[in-house]
């Protein structure tokens, strides 16, 4: 595996600016380099190059999870009203399809990364829906709460899936067979599968993240956050080693890394700068640059997730949402007050080693 790219110098300079209806809750790029924003009217937009469409009309009431079909062809929305729509973006951005779920409110959604297999919460259960064929395939139960959580396995092999007393896991190859079960002493609230496949994270109720080799039966626990996990992400594995998870808890971010020895679980370097709640956490994309960003108005650039190497300020109340151009070089983030923003990397921090 090739070695990661790490910038010299981080230098990211405002590139475009714009305000929507009201507070954006989701922001997230595609493949082919368009970003869409959601608000807490219900208003969905789409950005490239500079131009901003508007694809869904705010109608107030929010739109909660947005996300892309790994290849960027179809955009799924969720929110309040129950409904997920479906649209397609080539060769324009059009609606397609609208699933009626009333009175659920739809706030979790994610595509197989390698198929057009749609994953949404439905209460207590997960759907499963094709893009292709424009079917359900399958309602898988959880029983025992509502869905909190959902990660497919980055193969498209594995569905996680989050909420009360843990996590199940299905295999794609038969959503019949039972799924794996793992338990936990308080419900899952975020979960997150590694770049590589190989681990599962989740952030509990009970301020812990519980770490699972895929394929192994005992977990790893961490303890010590001041309050519930609000952000897992993952970095690529660096040298072939184990990729570090990044958590974020009120104010504060973790960064965890694995050590040489099984028995001496992972180790955590803490991150302090914030005052106000972390909303958004990412690593740029082939990288271990880490952007965070909270209510306290910073977006802050952590070099190798451990120190600040910039700080982006363009809110007055606060950041809710941040999001990586797929190649790295453009950074989005959305304000409780609607801004949208995007900042690009300049040429004096496009040196690498």
């Amino acid at each position: 595996m090739s070695s990661l790219k790490i910038p010299r110098q981080i230098s990211f300079e405002p590139h475009w600016k714009s305000i929507l209806s009201e507070y954006i809750t989701v922001l997230t790029w595609s493949v082919t380099g368009v970003l869409a924003a959601a608000t807490a009217s219900g208003e969905v937009v789409l950005w490239q190059d500079g131009q901003l469409t508007i694809l869904l009309p705010e109608i107030g009431l929010s739109v909660d999870c947005l996300a892309f079909s790994a290849d960027g062809q179809f955009l799924a929305a969720g929110g309040q009203d129950g409904k997920v729509r479906i649209a397609r973006m080539l060769p324009i951005p059009e609606l397609i399809t609208t699933l009626e779920n009333a009175p659920q409110w739809i706030d979790r959604l994610c595509w197989c990364p390698t198929s057009h297999i749609l994953a949404f919460s439905l209460g207590r259960y997960v759907q499963l829906w094709d893009a292709e064929t424009q079917t359900r395939i399958t309602t898988l139960p959880f029983v025992s709460s509502s869905i909190l959580s959902m990660s497919w396995r980055p193969d498209g092999e594995c569905l996680a899936v989050a909420g009360n007393e843990g996590a199940k896991i299905w295999e794609a190859r038969n959503w019949d067979d039972d799924p794996y079960m793992m338990y936990m002493d308080a419900a899952s609230l975020e979960i997150a599968w590694s770049t590589d496949g190989k681990y599962l994270a989740s952030g509990n109720l009970d301020n812990t993240i519980t770490v699972l080799e895929w394929g192994y039966p005992h977990p790893w626990l961490m303890r010590g956050f001041p309050g519930k996990i609000r952000q897992l992400v993952w970095s690529k594995p660096f040298n072939d080693k184990v990729p570090l998870l990044a958590a974020s808890s009120v104010e504060g971010i973790a960064v965890w890394t694995k050590a040489n020895r099984d028995e001496e679980g992972w180790n955590a370097k803490i991150l302090t700068l914030h005052e106000g709640i972390v909303q958004g956490l990412a690593f740029q994309p082939n990288s271990l640059l880490l952007a965070s960003a909270a209510e306290d108005g910073l977006l802050c650039l952590w070099q190798k997730a451990k120190e600040v190497g910039q700080i982006l300020e363009d809110t007055k109340n606060g950041f809710s949402s941040l999001a990586w151009h797929p190649l790295g070089d453009l950074l989005a983030a959305g304000g409780q007050d609607g801004e949208l923003m995007i900042w690009q990397q300049s040429s004096r921090g496009k040196g690498f080693k």
